[in-house]
């Protein structure tokens, strides 16, 4: 794999035409933990060549995700290194020298065809059912200078060498080959002066000594021309690794970025689990088992865990399926690790943002907090679950579930029953979780009621909902005040039914 005196180097090289997809987390993940398993270095590298796809927020959110992760990187933007700038945009001139190069070693040429002549040798090929391939066409000297004189655009060109066989030696993948034939004349260089990806990127990892190539296998087709360049330019060739994609949940097929599963409640983007309250380690350890088969006995893994046993070895060479319920269970064992000051501090922007807290918080609402979330246990899976499960805990203003109004509350003799555990409640000393529970069975035994016909509705009347932590608990957290109110709007809502 690599040798235990090389030093490896990886990186991972997002173009911000978008949004961080988890499958190219993945990537940057295999990338990470192979430099870290071998005490190597990772770079961030921002290929933004391509400024009319540029995404204005797809950096930030890079960065972001990144720090997020915890996936530090050694050089990259707002690092450094030895081997910067990182951007591509920035680094112009080293693709000019290493063009100039390729022009006098005589791989390269100027070509000044023009897209109708193009597509007519295109349209050509398609009669005789003959696969397309760009070839270079002798341009007499008086052609040429009067293209120069006429200042007609051209592109730079690499002369594929004909018929030999080009052999990808990959390390998931084994061995892949294909015939120089099969690739045409590629451009390099456009008119305008911008490099392509297929350039840019080999002159970049040149200079940056990378030694070790882990992308995504959509890649695989690039790395045809990408080796005829680093031998054109001289240059030794990294070890390549192509992973295969992330699936749909339950299929073979890729897992779009455009597609809208949203609908289905999958998320595809990075960004999108860190907003609804998903840990970092849980993200981190489910992306590594996608795909990554070190031991089928083994779910949950530390960071420094993956970095001790990481290896491309075990990373298989066919798809995996995202499996959003596994990400879940992970997410809620993660959870099940927090401290409570962890936990309070993870839910606390959710309910910032609703309005539901204002800061700055107060020792009394951090306490009620704290309360919320004991209570709620392990219900709590991700952050925003605050919201879902506890927003009552925090507003007078109670959301009914229909269904359990229906099921507990639309029933003979319940505004009797309300009316008369208002009583009780009102007189409950001290308010706590013992004195009101005994005093709840008290008043099922001496009515007659079995204890599903008073705490039902009771916590329906007193939350709105159906289900939810233990009913006094709740009704402790609550306060006499705000029970006492609840039931005597619930009772008014009943008559106006």
């Amino acid at each position: 794999m690599a040798p235990q005196t090389m030093i490896v180097r990886t990186r991972f090289a997002p173009s911000p035409t978008g949004f961080l997809h988890i499958g190219g987390v993945r990537t940057a993940l295999f990338n990470w933990l192979l430099a870290r398993h071998y005490g190597g270095q990772f770079l961030l590298r921002i290929d933004d060549t391509d400024q009319q796809r540029h995404v204005e927020d797809a950096v930030r959110l890079i960065l972001d995700g990144f720090r997020w992760m915890g996936m530090d990187f050694d050089e990259g933007p707002e690092v450094g290194g030895a081997f910067g700038p990182y951007y591509q945009s920035q680094r112009g001139e080293h693709y000019k020298k290493a063009a100039e190069a390729l022009i006098a070693s005589g791989h390269v040429y100027r070509d000044y065809s023009t897209e109708a002549e193009r597509a007519a040798d295109k349209k050509e090929a398609d009669a005789f059912k003959r696969a397309y391939r760009f070839r270079r066409k002798p341009v007499s000297d008086a052609d040429l200078a009067r293209f120069e004189a006429e200042g007609r655009p051209y592109a730079l060109r690499f002369q594929v060498p004909l018929g030999r066989k080009v052999v990808i030696p990959d390390l998931i993948k084994g061995n892949v080959e294909q015939q120089s034939d099969e690739v045409g004349d590629f451009v390099i260089v456009r008119p305008d002066g911008s490099p392509l990806y297929n350039f840019a990127s080999v002159v970049d990892d040149i200079a940056m000594q990378i030694t070790h190539v882990v992308r995504a296998e959509e890649h695989l087709s690039n790395t045809f021309p990408q080796l005829l360049l680093f031998e054109a330019l001289g240059a030794a060739l990294p070890a390549f690794a192509h992973v295969p994609f992330v699936a749909e949940p339950g299929s073979k097929k890729k897992l779009s970025k455009r597609e809208n599963y949203e609908k289905l409640g999958i998320y595809v983007y990075l960004h999108e689990y860190r907003e609804k309250g998903y840990l970092p380690e849980a993200m981190l350890n489910y992306l590594a088992r996608l795909g990554w088969s070190y031991d089928d006995t083994q779910e949950i893994f530390s960071r420094a865990e993956l970095i001790e046993k990481f290896t491309l070895e075990k990373v298989n060479s066919s798809p995996a399926s995202h499996d959003p319920d596994k990400l879940f269970w992970l997410q809620g064992e993660w959870m099940k690790t927090l401290s409570p000051e962890h936990k309070l501090e993870g839910v606390l922007p959710y309910l910032v943002k609703e309005g539901l807290v204002t800061e700055p918080v107060s020792d009394a609402t951090r306490q009620r907090i704290d309360d919320v979330i004991t209570a709620l246990g392990d219900r709590l899976k991700v952050f925003s679950d605050i919201l879902k499960l506890g927003r009552y805990f925090f507003t007078e203003t109670l959301t009914y579930d229909p269904d359990a109004v229906k099921k507990r509350l639309r029933k003979e003799g319940v505004p009797q029953l309300l009316a008369e555990l208002a009583e009780v409640l009102a007189a409950v000393e001290p308010f706590d979780v013992p004195t009101l529970e005994k005093a709840i069975h008290d008043y099922a035994e001496s009515h007659g009621h079995p204890m599903g016909q008073v705490v039902n509705p009771l916590r329906v009347a007193t939350t709105g909902q159906g289900v939810g932590p233990g009913l006094y608990e709740t009704l402790s957290i609550l306060g006499r005040e705000s029970c006492l109110h609840r039931l005597a709007e619930t009772q008014k809502r009943l008559e106006s039914l």
